[in-house]
This record gives structure tokens, C-alpha cells and sequence, in this order.
């Protein structure tokens, strides 16, 4: 087994392994407050759930980017705490209110790690590997693993087992990838693209935070029985991961967007479709909604997070913007709204995405959004006609090229890479490579010595002589 493969299958249990541990901490702390709060408070209990994950979220961008040195203990330590609460979920009395301040810190512990899954996965995506599989075939076997070991059969003593074995693959995965996997080569995201994917990402929310508001509300009232989102339609994940898995490599992503808004707009009858016999078909459909936004903006923010100056931000904002939205649409309870009133949302959310990916050009299918090229490279091949540009070599087969020449370390030539083909300050290439400033100056000091350029611009007019062939 190669090199990649063997990457690809860790990054997958990883992702495995830590959404299973998401639906089973959250199904535990659904069930916060049973027999100590009324269903009203209860309620209440599930949206602030949401703000402690966002809160957890922004614990550790906040970490990743101003105490880096201590990542590792402090990884430990959330790690381990995640691990006390967890059990503690598990065989604790849910009556109490110790049990619901253990919950609340166990959603922070929730957020903290899953931003630490979603900002090594971004790096993966940037270092090539095929994260969209990763996603898939690991969500789909959380779905299945949840179901068999939680909702099928009860809490087995499998459930523990299960829940220990994650831990531990969580912990060795996150703490064996230092240092990180090497960030993208692209040109750096625009705002404006940014903007736009946030925009998309919250229309696709809507097409679940209906029923997702009004699904929780019922089954709260009826203790689990007559209603439960964790029902047998939850398996109707599990397709839409696996055609995610097998479409979200292809053409640089860009099937994506077009999958999911096709997913998105099935999703549109479960405004209509109203009524216990049509309970079932909803559920369907509304697991498959979630399945499809949540692939939609994994994917895309994973493959956007590197190229902007916050990467640990962006890999895990679309599951920030997830739980944002399940406080926003509780807020102005849209699961009480007419059926007619949930559909005109929908449809014009509908509208803004098929708007906002026609702008970005995600309906262009014959060329991967954001293809790594460098800038200058392509600029050197306009400036001559045709029939006198000289044959190059392409930007990695350049850097090779150096590399031999100069005798340069890996490392030394991904620092080349991002002085050559990107215009980044230092302290943004510092913090994209995961090293310190000082650190960085000393990998440029060594290049200048080793390839005799005096500059940046130096090494930029080096690497453009070395990318002709000779």
C-alpha cells in the first residue's frame, strides 16, 4: 500500500471517528434535563448547545493562532477532558443539573477537536490528498456505527468500546500529523469568494432548519416515542456521503456545488409535503439535505481555508455557520411559520444560490475552480507570441529542478513555493506552514545562501530561468 493510500485511510477514520463521537455527545446531550426541566426549557437547552460547539470552535482558532507552542499539551488536555465527559454522559443520571453543566462543557470540548479534524483535513485537501472520500466513506460509516451501536440496539457495552476506540484514534491521528501536511500553492481566496460561499452555505441551511426546529420540538413533547430524529430515515445519509465521496475528487470539486443544489432543491418538499403520512418521506428528505450542505461546505471551505490568511478559521466555518443557523432560525422560530411562508423562504434561498454559484462560475464544469497556476508562470506565457515562447516546465517540475541544484531540503522548497508563487508577508506564509516568523527568516536566509539570490525578487526571476527547458 502506497504512501497516500495509507494517509487517505488514517484521514478517514479520523473523520469517522470523530463524527461518530459527534452524534452519539449529541444525542446524549439532547437528552439533558429529562426529568428536572419542562419540554419549554428543554428547548432551550438544545439551541444552547449550539452556542457552546461555536464557542468550543473559536477556542481553538483562537489557540492555533496565538499560543501554537502549546498546541500539542493543550491538545492532550481537551483530548482527555472530551473523553471524562463523554463517559460521564454516558452513565450519568440525566436528571441533574451537574449532568447539563457536564454537557455544556462537553460541547465546548466538542468544538475545540472538531475545528483540530477540520483544519488538518484542510491541509490534507492542499497537500493533494482526496479528502472528499475521507469525508464520505468516513461519515457514512459514523451513520451506520451510530445507528447499529446507539439507536438499533440501545447502549450496548459496544457503545463504550466504540466511543474509547475513537478517542484514542482522534488522539493519535491529531497528534502524529506535527508537523502539519503542507498547505496550498493556489493564489490566495478572494473575500468576495468567501463572502459568496458563506451565502450559499446559509441558504442551503435553510432548506433544514425548518423541520431540523420542528422535528427536535416534537420530539421533546413526545419523549422520544412518537417522533425521533434519530430514526431509521437517518440511513438516508449514508448515500448521499457515498455520492459525495465518489463525485467530491472529481474535476477539482467542482460537481460539488451543482450536486448539492440539485439535493437542495428535492429538499423543497418537505414544506409541502405536510401531515403524519408524509412524516416518514420528510425525515428521508431531510436527512438527506443535511447530508448534502454539510458535504457542500466541508468541501469547499477545505479547500479555500489554505489560501486565506486564516486557515483554522475558514476549514471549520461551515460547521460554525451550521450551528449559527440552527440558533437564528430558532430564534425566529421558523418552524412555526405556514407552510406557504417556509416554502417562499426556501425558494428564494434557492434563487440566491443558483445566483451566487452562476456569479462564482461553479456551473462551469470543464475547468476546477481555483486550479493551482502560479500567477507569474501564467504571466510569462502571455508575454510572448506563440510561436516564440519557449517550452517550460511546469511549477512543480521548476521547484524539483532547484531543489536538485541548490540542494535544497523539503522544507527549504515549500518555503520557496510560497515566496515565488504568492505575494504573502512573511507572518502570513509563517502562520500557513504552521512555523514562527523567526523561524521562517532563517529558511530564507539559508536559500539565499544556497541559491546566491539577494532577494525575494531574486528568487522569483531564478525560479522563472529554471522553469525553461534546457
Amino acid at each position: 500500500m502506497t504512501e497516500e493510500a495509507k494517509r487517505e485511510q488514517a484521514l478517514t477514520g479520523l473523520f469517522a471517528a470523530f463524527m461518530f463521537l459527534q452524534f452519539t455527545v449529541l444525542w446524549l446531550g439532547n437528552h439533558a434535563g429529562e426529568g428536572l426541566l419542562s419540554a419549554e426549557r428543554r428547548e432551550l437547552v438544545y439551541y444552547g448547545l449550539q452556542v457552546f460547539v461555536i464557542l468550543g470552535y473559536l477556542a481553538y482558532v483562537l489557540h492555533d493562532r496565538f499560543f501554537k507552542s502549546l498546541r500539542k499539551g493543550t491538545m492532550y488536555g481537551v483530548l482527555g477532558l472530551f473523553l471524562a465527559g463523554g463517559t460521564v454522559m454516558l452513565a450519568g443520571n440525566r436528571g441533574t443539573y451537574a449532568y447539563l453543566i457536564i454537557t455544556l462543557a462537553e460541547m465546548v470540548c466538542l468544538g475545540y477537536v472538531g475545528a483540530a479534524v477540520y483544519h488538518l483535513l484542510s491541509k490534507a485537501t492542499a497537500a493533494g490528498v482526496k479528502t472528499a472520500r475521507c469525508m464520505g466513506f468516513g461519515g457514512a460509516a459514523a451513520v451506520i456505527l451510530q445507528y447499529v451501536l446507539q439507536l438499533r440496539w440501545g447502549i450496548t457495552p459496544l457503545l463504550p468500546a466504540f466511543m474509547l476506540v475513537s478517542f484514542a484514534w482522534l488522539g493519535y491521528i491529531l497528534m502524529k500529523t506535527e508537523p502539519p501536511l503542507s498547505e496550498s500553492r493556489a493564489e490566495p481566496t478572494s473575500n468576495r469568494k468567501l463572502l459568496s460561499v458563506v451565502l450559499i452555505t446559509m441558504a442551503f441551511l435553510l432548506f433544514v432548519s425548518f423541520y431540523n426546529g420542528y422535528i427536535h420540538h416534537l420530539q421533546i413533547l413526545s419523549g422520544y416515542t412518537d417522533y425521533n430524529v434519530y430514526s431509521w430515515p437517518r440511513l438516508m445519509m449514508v448515500p448521499c456521503y457515498l455520492l459525495f465521496a465518489f463525485i467530491g475528487d472529481r474535476k477539482g470539486g467542482s460537481l460539488v456545488p451543482l450536486t448539492a443544489l440539485c439535493i437542495a432543491l428535492t429538499a423543497l418538499l418537505n414544506s409541502v409535503l405536510t401531515g403524519s403520512s408524509t412524516y416518514t418521506l420528510n425525515m428521508c428528505l431531510f436527512y438527506c439535505a443535511i447530508a448534502a450542505s454539510a458535504s457542500y461546505y466541508n468541501l469547499t471551505f477545505w479547500r479555500l481555508a489554505p489560501r486565506t490568511g486564516h486557515p483554522a478559521l475558514w476549514a471549520s466555518s461551515g460547521r460554525m455557520l451550521d450551528s449559527a443557523m440552527v440558533l437564528f432560525t430558532g430564534m425566529i422560530r421558523i418552524s412555526t411559520l405556514p407552510a406557504a411562508a417556509v416554502l417562499a423562504v426556501n425558494i428564494a434561498g434557492n434563487a440566491v444560490i443558483i445566483l451566487l454559484m452562476a456569479l462564482g462560475g461553479d456551473f462551469n464544469l470543464t475547468e476546477p475552480p481555483g486550479a493551482i497556476v502560479g500567477a507569474v508562470e501564467e504571466e510569462s506565457r502571455k508575454e510572448e507570441p506563440a510561436e516564440e515562447r519557449p517550452a517550460l516546465l511546469s511549477g512543480d517540475d521548476a521547484l524539483a529542478r532547484m531543489q536538485e541544484r541548490y540542494a535544497l531540503t523539503a522544507r527549504e522548497t515549500e518555503v520557496l513555493r510560497e515566496l515565488v508563487l504568492t505575494e504573502d508577508k512573511q507572518t502570513v506564509i509563517s502562520e500557513r506552514l504552521s512555523i514562527r516568523v523567526k523561524t521562517l527568516q532563517d529558511y530564507v536566509t539559508r536559500l539565499y545562501r544556497k541559491t546566491g539570490a539577494a532577494t525575494r525578487s531574486g528568487l522569483t526571476e531564478l525560479y522563472h530561468r529554471n522553469m525553461r527547458v534546457e
